[in-house]
């Protein structure tokens, strides 16, 4: 039975039963997903075969040549892991090297931004050492849309057509997959992908040529993958192309097989926090997670009981908690193979206890890292106009390192720049996907693929897919935690969720969304405990983002100041946080944020998917 609530905010019911939900940013990968459930897979099984499909469906968001982080519960094992699916920079991709192309900051579209990719030898990780079914059962879905045809999302036409001249002019390779017949596909129509098709063809042919055993097939699929003749086109290419990026100029890839057959997924422990009853794992901070462990560390010094979720009390609270712990990630945050992080500390009650006296009845308009004495690097930037860019940025050729802001839409190399993200205003590029899932045995997994979207750069003709560009988060500068180095994994935005409540698991979610991802994560996570809204409404309620620290993204600017609420926060609400100070920007109504949210609470199976761009939808039984 499902109950309607009746929460003016609420746009649809939460879906609830016992025997499994799948809630994701599209519904045909949610109808995948569940369809495995049906057949008698688990969360896994069902996860890998969503996660395949969004690739197909959303290729404006996400891509077999992006990256992935994945946290999950497994009732086997009894406890909460993550997979880290995001892939290192390439052995030869030194900062002297990078200087040596003219560049301060990595171009964000192109070769030179080109990580490994992390996406299928996660997916078949997860399915080898946590799923039931065959590799064919999996990636049938994938194969059928990319072969046969799917309805293309307005969503995705609208990004086709934005980087149709770059097509044209300089990839002419992806000119011949996303613009059929030389024209930008209009929305709905059937679109196809058969050189994606062929590529996961050729790779399920080659498995299940090694005979039988489900195992076997899988391993020998990663084998295809890493070290053969995916690996071996994506080398080629990035040896013999050179291509047209965001700096202005012709670049080639310093990708390699060699890199792709050296790399593999890892499995770790969570980051954890623990608030109120309630534990919060996330990523480690080679991802960007951990900064919603530390907005609640902040804000565990406030009461935010009774508080109107729209209301200026807690929104203000929020974004001044955001902002200090946005400043510490982008300060001390760092692969930790390679550069010792103080979680311990930037978690700790004492350190935020002095954190939080910075936060006051006025919007600060400063971006203030906290201290750890031997950690962290802080990168000089300078004012143009009402951003920060990188100090340097702007210096040398005028057509290398010069800063484009978002509104320079006629710029053709800014076109397909950074991760696609909710922006100002509620204008949009795209988005990355998520999804989350939990089975009739309690298994759980949360995920947000991204990277390897079809404006990332050329598409590989012979593979039907582009690689990603997730290196321009890296920093050129050797002091910084998040400074390139060979072999080093880019803190990355994506930050899937997992919450044990009274310490049994108990709610996944997540949303799309670069750095905004970790601000609605933290709202819905907080309207849903303090407010008591379900998983719907914690959803559907009026959100907003904060714009004040630098982007991960090229060109790396920051807004101080700056929150863009959605066009439903109450006028007071706006008149008063700017009394408070706050530089308010309203977007439209339904802006902000694509969260998607699953639980469990004894038998009972519950998921809630996020209205806004109508396309995602949560499916259960």
């Amino acid at each position: 039975m499902t109950n309607i609530s009746p929460n003016p905010f609420t746009t649809r019911p939460v879906i609830d039963g016992t025997f499994g939900v799948v809630t994701s940013t599209h519904w045909i990968a949610t109808a995948v997903g569940m369809g495995i459930l049906e057949r008698g897979g688990n969360a896994f099984d069902a996860a890998v075969a969503t996660a395949f499909t969004l690739q197909v469906v959303e290729p404006h968001l996400n891509g077999p040549g992006g990256d992935v982080p994945v946290i999950l519960y497994d009732t086997r094992k009894r406890n909460v892991e993550v997979i880290c699916g995001q892939g290192p920079a390439p052995a030869a991709a030194t900062i002297d090297r990078y200087r040596g192309f003219g560049l301060d900051i990595i171009p964000g579209t192109g070769l030179l931004a080109a990580c490994v990719p992390g996406t299928f030898e996660t997916w078949v990780l997860l399915l080898r050492d946590y799923g039931t079914m065959r590799l064919a059962d999996v990636l049938a879905p994938a194969i059928f849309y990319s072969g046969e045809g799917q309805p293309l999302l307005e969503r995705a036409s609208f990004t086709i057509g934005t980087v149709a001249d770059l097509f044209r002019r300089h990839w002419p390779t992806s000119a011949a997959v996303y613009l059929p017949n030389g024209n930008v596909p209009k929305p709905g129509a059937m679109f196809t992908n058969k050189a994606l098709a062929g590529t996961y063809t050729h790779i399920l042919r080659e498995a299940e040529g090694v005979g039988a055993g489900r195992e076997r097939q899988i391993e020998h699929a990663r084998k295809m993958w890493s070290q053969g003749f995916v690996a071996e086109a994506i080398d080629r290419f990035c040896r013999t192309q050179e291509v047209m990026d965001v700096s202005g100029r012709r670049n080639p890839g310093v990708l390699t097989g060699e890199d792709m057959a050296r790399w593999h997924p890892t499995i770790e422990a969570p980051a954890t926090y623990d608030y109120r009853n309630y534990t919060v794992c996330k990523t480690g901070p080679w991802g960007q997670g951990p900064v919603v462990l530390q907005q609640l560390a902040l804000l565990k010094g406030f009461n935010l009981d009774g508080l109107d979720p729209a209301g200026p009390d807690f929104i203000h609270l929020q974004v001044e908690c955001t902002k200090l712990a946005f400043a510490d990630r982008d300060t001390f945050y760092g692969d930790p193979d390679f550069v010792e992080v103080p979680m311990a500390t930037l978690l700790s009650n004492s350190y935020n206890a002095e954190r939080r006296k910075l936060v006051t009845d006025h919007a600060s308009m400063e971006l203030r890292p906290g201290s750890v004495a031997g950690f962290g690097a802080v990168v000089p930037f300078r004012r143009q106009g009402d951003r920060l860019v990188p100090q340097g940025a702007g210096a040398g050729e005028p057509t290398v390192g010069t800063v484009w802001t978002h509104d320079d839409e006629d710029d053709p190399s800014l076109l397909g720049v950074g991760e696609p993200t909710v922006g100002r205003m509620g204008q949009t590029r795209g988005d990355t996907v998520h999804f989350d899932i939990v089975d009739k045995a309690g298994n759980m997994v949360s995920s947000t693929p991204s990277g390897g979207w079809l404006q990332s750069s050329p598409v590989i003709p012979e593979l039907g897919f582009c690689l990603g560009t997730r290196a321009q988060m890296f920093w050129l500068d050797e002091r910084h935690p998040a400074g390139l180095k060979p072999g080093k994994r880019p803190r990355t935005t994506l930050t899937p969720s997992i919450a044990l409540r009274d310490g049994e698991p108990y709610l996944a979610w997540g949303s799309p969304g670069g750095d905004q991802q970790d601000q609605w994560i933290a709202q819905f996570f907080l309207r849903h405990v303090h407010a008591g809204h379900n998983l719907q409404e914690a959803i559907d309620a009026p959100a907003w983002h904060s714009e004040h620290f630098h982007s991960s993204f090229w060109p790396r600017e920051a807004r101080p100041g700056v929150l863009v609420v959605e066009g439903r926060v109450p006028k007071a609400t706006v008149e008063e946080l700017r009394r408070r100070g706050h530089i308010v920007e309203i977007g439209p109504d339904w802006s902000e944020g694509r969260l998607t949210a699953a639980s469990r609470e004894g038998r009972r199976r519950k998921a809630a998917a996020n209205a806004r761009g109508m396309q995602g939808y949560a499916a259960g039984r």
